[in-house]
């Protein structure tokens, strides 16, 4: 469970890195277009949301049901 739990921590921090940079995007919109590197600056860390937030959904369909409860 300990790896899970650490899954979820990271799943949390990377979810504020990735609203940081969407905002530093929009911020870098009011001064004109931006770079590239700010503008794909979101895109590694939604990588990571996509992969934890999947794991995280899969979990507990691995556990199976817990025992003594009826379909």
């Amino acid at each position: 469970m300990s790896a899970s739990r650490g899954i979820r921590q990271l799943h949390r921090w990377v979810s504020m890195l990735f609203v940081l940079t969407v905002v530093a995007n929009f911020v870098a919109m009011v001064f004109g277009p931006p770079p590239p590197w700010i503008t794909y600056a979101p895109l590694p860390p939604l990588a990571l949301q996509l992969l934890s937030g999947l794991y995280l959904f899969v979990v507990p369909y691995r556990a199976g049901r817990p025992t003594g409860q009826s379909a």
